[in-house]
């Protein structure tokens, strides 16, 4: 029987780099993975959507060439879907054979198969059992299909899909029904909707994208519309009759057609590995503790299998901190200072309390708020819809919320990030010199507002 410090059971974002981590630190490490390898982001997430966005957004940028000076003849101008798709296969393909690179030249022995927990140090696959000292789940999640008259029915004839089948379509659809108004949901509406499909987003609540700050939502949502993207909140999807979705809404019921349905109303854990350990779940995931251990000290749960933050970059912090712990580091999380985005035109990136949770929790706060339409390099760029927006407590300005739309709103939101995690002011952030012209600059146009006293803005 081969035995290990740490079995890891599944290879995504959480799972491999908890690997290489635990075998840097001197573990004896298994890496188990019944798919490929990257898990979902790599393969069918967030890696082959930004792949898509990127040639939308050269697409729409070619569209809207002549607000930059150039004249083109677009009448020949169209997506090529097929090389788009192809495009982002390569791209994955180049990724994943980097993730196998770097566990085995670290020295993870990586074992394709499906793993089955026997008990908290016992895992069998492949027909044999492998021993453990310490056990790590990062099996991640799969889409909710809900129990929809017709849903079934429609999945089975590859009308309705989930994200995983929507990224390899083989056409672009003229019309598409996103039933979920979520993150993945907008991001799928905003990719389909540049390249000219005519979408339509159903959302049970009242409002899309519930977590987002209020300011940046309602920017969104005019920006969604103005791309004519349609967006019905408080309707309840009540059947799915082939390609026909069925809808309530103010007490009467309503139906859209398209050619494909996606269906984008969460995500459930994926725990069919391990069930028998009985491991303390809520809502569906693993309940876990600030350092990520189960109910059963020696199991660790990772990624979307504890439903703390679904989001790549949380799974891989969540295996460093899980490893660090088996290997005698006393390492925590601390949730509230991960940032999280959506990614589209513009871009929305957040960290910390939206300003609804900051009365909510009873803060004493003020708002610093900088526009882009008042910034010369988004000026320049042609791209000034968004703004930053900075929270902070009254009483010392210490930072305890940033939200940014911007075209690269995720690429500035570390600034926000390192400024909580460091217990930064607005005071020190206005002092800090930002290069000029830069989107940066944006950042501490909103930590002087906050101080009231904006330079360039009234």
């Amino acid at each position: 029987m081969k035995k290990y410090d740490i079995i890891i059971i599944g290879a995504g974002p959480g799972g491999y780099v908890a690997a290489i981590k635990a075998a840097q630190l001197g573990a004896k490490v298994a890496l188990i993975e019944k798919e490929a390898l990257g898990g979902v982001c790599l393969n069918i997430g967030c890696i082959p959507t930004k792949a898509l966005i990127k040639s939308a957004k050269i697409f729409r940028n070619i569209i809207n060439s002549e607000k930059y000076g150039i004249s083109l003849d677009k009448k020949s101008l169209k997506a090529d879907w097929p090389a788009i798709v192809k495009r982002k296969d390569e791209i994955v393909k180049r990724l994943t054979g980097g993730v196998g690179m770097l566990l085995s030249r670290n020295g993870v022995e990586v074992i394709k198969g499906e793993a089955k927990v026997l008990d908290p140090n016992h895992v069998e696959v492949n027909g044999e059992i492998l021993e453990a000292k310490n056990l790590i789940l990062a099996t991640g999640a799969s889409p909710i299909v809900p129990p929809i008259p017709g849903v079934k029915e429609a999945y089975e004839a590859g009308i309705i899909v989930t994200s995983k089948e929507l990224l390899s379509l083989e056409n672009l659809p003229e019309k598409l029904v996103i039933i979920g108004g979520g993150v993945i949901g907008v991001e799928f509406a905003t990719i389909f909707g540049t390249f000219g499909t005519q979408v339509t987003i159903i959302e049970k609540l009242d409002r899309i994208l519930m977590n987002v700050d209020d300011d940046a939502r309602n920017l969104i949502l005019k920006i969604l519309k103005r791309n004519n993207i349609e967006i019905i909140t408080e309707a309840t999807v009540t059947a799915v009759n082939e390609s026909e979705v069925s809808y309530e809404k103010d007490g009467k019921t309503i139906s859209v057609s398209a050619q494909k349905i996606l269906m984008s109303v969460g995500m459930r854990p994926n725990t069919k590995a391990f069930e028998h350990l009985n491991l303390s779940t809520e809502r569906g995931a693993i309940i876990t503790n600030e350092r990520l251990q189960t109910s059963i000290p020696n199991v660790y749960a990772i990624g979307d299998l504890n439903g703390k933050m679904m989001l790549a970059h949380v799974a891989s912090h969540e295996g460093i901190v899980a490893v660090e712990n088996i290997m005698g580091k006393n390492s925590t999380v601390d949730y509230s200072k991960m940032p999280s985005g959506i990614y589209g035109f513009p871009e929305i990136a957040m960290v910390g309390l939206t300003e609804t949770q900051a009365q909510e929790q009873g803060y004493d706060y003020q708002v610093g708020r900088f526009p882009f339409s008042a910034l010369g390099k988004a000026l320049a760029d042609g791209e000034t819809d968004g703004f930053v927006k900075i929270i902070a407590d009254k009483k010392y300005g210490e930072i305890i919320g940033v939200h940014i739309v911007a075209e690269n709103a995720m690429e500035m939101i570390s600034e926000g990030s390192i400024t909580m995690e460091l217990e930064g002011t607005t005071s020190e952030i206005s002092n800090t010199v930002h290069p000029h012209p830069s989107l940066s600059e944006a950042f501490m146009e909103a930590a002087m507002a906050a101080l009231n006293k904006p330079i360039h803005t009234l």
